[in-house]
């Protein structure tokens, strides 16, 4: 088995005072690229984890939420200067809008946007319809939300991957909801499926609905950076 973080990334800022939290600034976000760069990790789309294409343990995934405007204007050149892959999920109603999670502070890429993305840096996931959290949704809502999301792809002509990221990170993780929900999931061919969690994964993964993602903030000092590509979570410093 091999070690394998997936990194968990939002929103990018030119303005290094606003990097917390969610946003991390342009500068911070070209040194961890550059670290990965020059320890020589290989980055690679969650495809190619669908596809069981091998890793090692100088694998790392780059995965960014929501598919905002500033990722197209602050993320995607620096990604392409350093040769780095990244998978992005997008959350299709809000598609063309506003992230109204954030209070409607981010516009969403539109979907000529999402079309322009260079497919050798980015490819396309899913990230729910609404974005809702699966634990408050029925089955039969759940179901809805992935029929949107197939519909939205089919209508528009994109190529998407059919892994998820669970809104907030939330899914019914408990008894026969839990059981329910993987089979709703199973049932969409939906291969790969990722929780937050905050620890790096062992590949080839021990349940493919549960895959856990490192989230990077905004206030992460580079050491901080490199703690959480090693171990995950972060102790005291």
């Amino acid at each position: 088995m091999s070690r394998l973080p997936i990194l968990m990334y939002h929103n990018i800022t030119l303005n290094d005072s606003n990097s917390i939290g969610l946003t991390l600034s342009v500068s911070k976000f070209e040194e961890q690229l550059k670290y990965l760069k020059d320890k020589n990790f290989h980055t690679c789309f969650v495809s190619a984890l669908v596809d069981n294409t091998t890793i090692s343990n100088k694998s790392v995934v780059v995965t960014f939420d929501d598919v905002t405007e500033n990722q197209l204007l602050f993320a995607l050149p620096l990604l392409k200067k350093y040769n780095i892959k990244a998978t992005f999920f997008i959350p299709f109603s809000y598609v063309g809008k506003a992230d109204l999670w954030n209070e409607g502070s981010e516009k969403i890429m539109t979907v000529e946007q999402l079309k322009s993305l260079d497919k050798e840096i980015i490819e396309l996931a899913h990230h729910s319809y609404y974005h809702r959290k699966f634990s408050t949704l029925t089955p039969l809502e759940i179901q809805e939300d992935l029929d949107k999301s197939f519909e939205f792809i089919s209508k528009n002509d994109l190529k998407v991957t059919p892994a998820i990221a669970y809104p907030y990170g939330n899914y019914p993780k408990k008894g026969s909801s839990k059981e329910v929900f993987f089979q709703i999931l199973e049932k969409n061919n939906i291969q790969m499926a990722f929780r937050i969690g905050n620890r790096v994964n062992k590949f080839p993964f021990k349940n493919k609905f549960e895959v856990q993602r490192i989230d990077i903030k905004g206030e992460d000092s580079l050491f901080a950076f490199k703690w959480k590509l090693r171990l995950g979570k972060l102790r005291l410093f």
